[in-house]
């Protein structure tokens, strides 16, 4: 299959309206299975964050253009942090780090204060929350040590606001 990579500038400036966006665009582009779709910070004058997608299918840039979106080939940068990748529906409740890396494109794990990989057997509360960056062609997933035990991604899916308690 022949892949495209699209790069969608949606001016959205925070990360879980990019997930809900992204989220809610590949769902009308009928992304393959084995699709991609990432989010990626650009600092500068502008900051936001934009959205890539791959795709088998050129309409997909035609039908985000005509949404209104700007739309580029090719993806912006080599660190986008991935929404939607293939096993990710499926990364739900508590799995083993075995599960996680057999059942998804995630290539790797690692632990913050750790050296090494945790055990396979390790579980993780996925929160149903994981979200994996790119680093040097793999996808991986950080994760940290949490109550009882288990491992949860470092990544929370509702973050609190800075200020929210003033």
């Amino acid at each position: 299959m022949n892949q495209h990579v699209i790069t969608v500038d949606t001016d959205v400036r925070d990360l879980r309206a990019a997930d809900h966006l992204l989220l809610a665009l590949a769902a009308e582009l009928a992304l393959p299975e084995g699709a991609f779709g990432c989010t990626h910070l650009v600092r500068g004058e502008r900051p936001r964050v934009v959205l890539s997608f791959t795709t088998a299918s050129p309409e997909a840039a035609r039908a985000l253009t005509a949404k209104g979106y700007e739309v580029t080939t090719g993806v912006p940068d080599e660190v986008g942090r991935a929404v939607v990748y293939p096993g990710s529906a499926a990364l739900t409740g508590t799995v083993t780090v075995a599960e996680l890396l057999s059942d998804s494109a995630i290539d790797r794990v690692t632990v913050l204060g750790s050296a090494g990989e945790p055990p396979p057997g390790q579980g993780v509360v996925t929160r149903d929350h994981v979200r994996p960056q790119w680093q040097d062609g793999e996808l991986v997933l950080t994760l940290m040590p949490a109550v009882g035990g288990v491992l949860v991604p470092f990544e929370v899916p509702d973050p609190t606001p800075c200020c929210a308690d003033h």
